[in-house]
């Protein structure tokens, strides 16, 4: 068949993949799975035995990561238990889980940072954890955020593995350990909890899973602000999946839906109650606040702007970019931003050319625009962006195609320059 053409399966529509221009991927751009009574309830994960090198490779990656942090803080007089679970956001989200909503921090220059801005899933498992444990609210969310991590790298191998082969899901979670700033990972941030649900509700999607795919849409709503490209990525894949144009717009060798056993009917109840059950946990917190707040719905981007975050296309980080070109030290920095952004969009072209699946490109752009785009935080731009695993797709691939012997040692290399970055950066500015 040629490369490009129609794949079909007796009583299936055609699904056409595009050219991957770049490379050829291993083993296929999709695969079709066939549905099955007996696993329909217990196949929902990939299979434990197939995701463990990924996780066992991820696991040591942040172990590495871990220890080069003790030995660091150590030597600096510094505690690396305080630097995961006592400063910047873990602070914030651990006053949510003690005291509730309600504290404010007022600046002199009149701004007003809120904890209305951070989500309340995080805060309250580490409540749940502080009941049910004799941990502390702080260490209840580094338990949370490191069992979230395995969660979220077994759902990127998941990912990665049902759409490109087994070997591109191993690298795909090595690389996504191995990122500058893992080290957020295994913080008592949301991000990890974020990406495990992020993941598997993609991962449902493409399998056909729809009310699943929107229950963990919902709880990733719940997490972070960037839960609306969970939801903008089920809700294009649902409407797609209606008008039957997944595959017309060019973009995507969409996966076939799991339930195409089902009456057409059956189906389309299915992928309705997915896409009603997502935006509830985002759009019921962020009513909840304007309702608390007395701004009506839009009160939330009121407790935002107070922290001088915002969206504006991206004019206030050009700027930034922009001023570190008025001396010569700072212009490095300047250059290597600009660097950065467009490996990023040079990443997710990549991704759209080798056919990566219409909701994995939805929810990619969308999580992408957003951390470009905010207007404040610039040194938190890499931690905002670490939830777009499938930018990471090329890169596995990539690395798939290598000796495993090789593989190995360019995963090792960087994951030792990533350890010790992140020992640097937690013990330095660290994120904001």
């Amino acid at each position: 068949m040629p490369r490009g053409g129609p794949l079909t399966l007796p009583g299936q529509h055609v699904w056409r993949t595009p050219l991957p221009l770049l490379w050829t991927t291993p083993r296929r751009v999709c695969r079709f799975r066939t549905p099955s009574i007996i696993g329909s309830v217990t196949d929902l994960e990939a299979p434990l035995r197939r995701a463990a090198p990924a996780l066992l490779g991820y696991a040591a990656v942040r172990a590495l990561g871990l220890v080069v942090l003790a030995v660091w803080s150590a030597a600096r007089g510094k505690s690396a238990h305080t630097l995961l679970t006592a400063r910047w956001d873990a602070l914030w989200y651990t006053r949510v889980a003690d005291l509730g909503y309600g504290y404010e921090v007022r600046l002199p220059n009149g701004d007003v940072h809120s904890n209305l801005a951070f989500f309340p899933l995080l805060p309250w498992l580490e409540r749940f954890m502080h009941a049910v444990s004799p941990l502390s609210y702080a260490d209840g969310g580094l338990v949370v955020s490191l069992l979230a991590s395995l969660a979220a790298a077994w759902g990127i191998f998941a990912v990665a593995e049902h759409v490109y082969g087994r070997r591109a899901g191993v690298c795909a979670v090595l690389l996504w350990a191995v990122l500058p700033v893992g080290i957020v990972q295994s913080m008592a941030y949301s991000e990890s909890l974020f990406t495990a649900l992020a993941a598997w509700s993609l991962y449902a999607v493409l399998t056909g899973r729809w009310p699943t795919a929107g229950v963990l849409a919902l709880f990733a709503g719940l997490t972070r602000p960037v839960g609306l490209a969970v939801v903008a990525a089920l809700w294009v894949a649902g409407i797609a999946s209606f008008v039957g144009a997944a595959s017309s717009a060019g973009l995507t060798s969409f996966v076939r839906d799991r339930s195409a056993a089902l009456a057409p009917g059956a189906r389309n109840w299915r992928c309705a109650l997915g896409l009603v059950l997502a935006p509830l946990g985002a759009a019921g917190y962020v009513l909840w606040v304007g309702h608390r707040t007395g701004k009506g719905p839009l009160g939330y981007l009121d407790v935002q702007a107070g922290w001088r975050n915002g969206f504006d296309g991206g004019a206030a980080f050009a700027r930034f970019v922009g001023e570190k070109f008025t001396s010569f030290p700072s212009a490095l920095a300047g250059v290597g931003l600009i660097v950065g952004v467009g490996l990023v969009v040079w990443l997710y072209v990549v991704g759209v050319r080798q056919g990566q699946p219409l909701p994995l490109l939805v929810y990619t752009g969308v999580v992408t625009a957003l951390a470009l785009c905010a207007s404040s935080y610039f040194g938190s731009k890499p931690r905002l962006l670490m939830p777009a695993f499938p930018l990471l797709f090329p890169l596995a691939l990539a690395l798939a195609r290598l000796r495993t012997s090789r593989s190995a040692w360019v995963v090792s290399g960087v994951a030792v320059a990533s350890a010790v970055y992140g020992a640097f950066w937690l013990n330095g500015t660290g994120p904001p």
